[in-house]
């Protein structure tokens, strides 16, 4: 099996990789068209990347199989053109969490004490002792979570060592009860309130903070936007080490300007896509916007534990066929009705089934054989997405010596 690693990548992965008894071709620089005609080249099984689009063109050089995302998000792959080539799109989900939520906890300690704008007076030769006094603290604030997922998590069980409450919105837990063991977090202290929210504007409402941890999709894009924005306290908090598109950027830029909003990015929109560029964008000049390059997930605890997953990945789909973390399977097929078929387990009786169902024009959508004891007789269980008549039913039941039965029931 080869394996293409067309991104930066550790020697830990790649060293895994080979040891899983892959062929392996590494080079960080590709992209675009160097991709297309290195996937052409090489004929690779599997596809590794990080930040790299990966376009349907690429998709078509060769027998490609697996992408792996090693990360957690998957917005640069054309995920709808895979599922229509059979190509499976798997990440790493919750392998940088902690590295993400350390950069969000940090960047809201940095707007409290304004760490940034002291460590740049000290250089510049100024001791502002009386003006970097000025802090609230964090000790019985509220913090919004939007998104509670891997990060999301994260982030309240560092928040609440901080002493802050916490509000909280997510789309898998709107409506349920707190129930703390189950959010990740202990008891804690009795002053410290946990609260779910029922929609993203009552999370934010009369907050001092706000730490977004959601994946970019239609429902969230654009979701941060001026209305949300004037929910929030007067001189509040918003951190953003998700995707920038979730964030309406020039209403955060005027509610910063204009009620004193204080924000730490790590996401930009039209962010360059290599690792060193030219950067400019009017909000980095705002006064109290803090930024960083999108360095959430770099730490080296962070990408060993990717490393590690993607390697995972890799050897299982090798030595099963199998692919964890899969992103791009149906959740539902257009499958309508099952047929059961109870079978003595011989050479050319699914055949049989298979071509009466061909015959119909009807088409399976998953089937399922199990083997009893003894390897005498199996039962299998195919999906299929539409109702075969009488006649072919009669056919398949009729038709082959080892059939034993037939039953079709709706789904």
């Amino acid at each position: 099996m080869l394996v293409l690693v067309a991104d930066q990548f550790e020697s830990s992965g790649l060293d895994g990789l080979k040891q899983a008894g892959c062929e392996v071709v590494y080079d960080a620089q590709l992209g675009d068209e160097t991709l297309v005609a290195a996937l052409k080249h090489s004929q690779a099984d599997v596809l590794v990347v990080r930040s790299t689009k990966v376009t349907a063109e690429m998709m078509d050089q060769g027998p490609l199989a697996v992408i792996v995302r090693a990360g957690a998000g998957y917005n640069t792959i054309d995920v709808k053109a895979a599922s229509a080539r059979g190509i499976y799109v798997s990440n790493c989900p919750g392998r940088n969490a902690v590295a993400v939520a350390e950069l969000a906890v940090g960047l809201l300690l940095s707007l409290d004490r304004r760490l940034p704008d002291a460590v740049a007076d000290l250089r510049a030769g100024k001791w502002s002792k009386k003006e970097f006094s000025k802090a609230a603290g964090l000790k019985g604030r509220t913090l919004a979570l939007l998104g509670y997922g891997n990060i999301g998590r994260e982030v309240a069980v560092r928040a609440r060592a901080f002493g802050m409450h916490l509000s909280i919105w997510s789309r898998h837990l709107a409506g349920t009860a707190v129930d703390l063991p189950a959010l990740g977090l202990d008891s804690g202290p009795h002053d410290l309130s946990v609260r779910l929210a029922a929609s993203p504007e009552d999370a934010v409402d009369g907050c001092d903070a706000l730490s977004i941890h959601l994946a970019l999709a239609p429902e969230t894009r654009g979701l941060v936007n001026a209305a949300l924005l004037a929910r929030l306290k007067e001189g509040a908090f918003v951190i953003n080490t998700s995707r920038a598109e979730i964030v309406d950027q020039d209403a955060l830029e005027a509610a910063a300007r204009t009620r004193g909003l204080r924000a730490a990015l790590d996401v930009f929109r039209g962010e360059p896509e290599g690792g060193a560029a030219a950067f400019s964008d009017p909000i980095v000049g705002v006064p109290n916007v803090y930024g960083t390059p999108h360095i959430g997930a770099s730490t080296e605890q962070a990408q060993e534990a990717i490393a590690a997953e993607t390697v995972r990945i890799v050897r299982t789909f090798k030595d099963t066929g199998k692919v964890p973390n899969v992103v791009n399977l149906a959740t539902r097929t257009p499958a309508t009705c099952r047929l059961i078929v109870r079978h003595r387990d011989r050479p050319g009786v699914l055949a049989h089934v298979f071509d009466q169902l061909r015959a119909a024009a009807i088409n399976v959508q998953e089937t399922e054989n199990v083997i009893f004891a003894g390897a005498e007789a199996a039962v299998a269980r195919i999906n299929l997405d539409g109702r075969p008549s009488d006649a072919a039913l009669a056919l398949i039941a009729s038709g082959h010596p080892d059939v034993l039965s037939v039953q079709l029931v709706t789904i």
